[in-house]
């Protein structure tokens, strides 16, 4: 999907880059390589996005950077701003939880939440036992919620974690967008 002209993928590539030292997709490495990413491939494809969450987990538990915090993004929300980002990621570096995750309205936003490398195993226990829900396994670990107080400030509108799953939030996605920069 585009959004003003770029794909929301490569949209949410640049604006990570400027927050993460390195940005990496989760997903099948065929479908992106348009986007000169390093593509891990879903260790759980079709299992929704907790397989997603610790398959990039382990991948930075591997990694000779030594990554502590992952900053874990849903690629549709259109909304993300850096400034956001920049202060989910400072809060996490500051944190001594495993999870830090905002609150909105509709409840935790996982999929726009900073995870440390370390909860991987944990995650992975719960999910080989069948857990297949995202807050099932926050629910596991030490986490830290950031309430309406946190980012609210980022997101006057409301629409910070807004994402689009149907063609109709697409739409509605573009409308705005268009509305705003115009």
């Amino acid at each position: 999907m585009e959004l003003g002209g770029l794909p929301m993928l490569g949209r949410m590539i640049a604006m990570l880059q400027n927050v993460a030292s390195n940005v990496k997709v989760v997903g099948a490495p065929e479908k992106y390589a348009q986007f000169e990413r390093e593509m891990v491939s879903d260790g759980w494809p079709g299992e929704g996005p907790l397989g997603g969450i610790i398959t990039a987990l382990e991948n930075a538990g591997k990694s000779s950077a030594h990554t502590e915090w992952n900053v874990i993004v849903s690629c549709d929300m259109p909304f993300l701003m850096r400034e956001w980002m920049e202060f989910l990621v400072a809060r996490a570096t500051a944190s001594k939880a495993h999870v830090v995750v905002p609150h909105s309205a509709q409840g935790p936003e996982p999929l726009c939440a900073c995870w440390r490398t370390d909860s991987a195993e944990t995650l992975r226990g719960a999910f080989e036992r069948g857990v297949r829900k995202v807050t099932e396994g926050i629910a596991l670990l030490r986490s830290e919620v950031l309430d309406e107080s946190a980012w609210k400030r980022f997101d006057s509108a409301g629409r910070l974690f807004w994402n689009m799953n149907t063609a109709a939030d697409f739409e509605e996605a573009r409308r705005v967008w268009e509305t705003e920069r115009a």
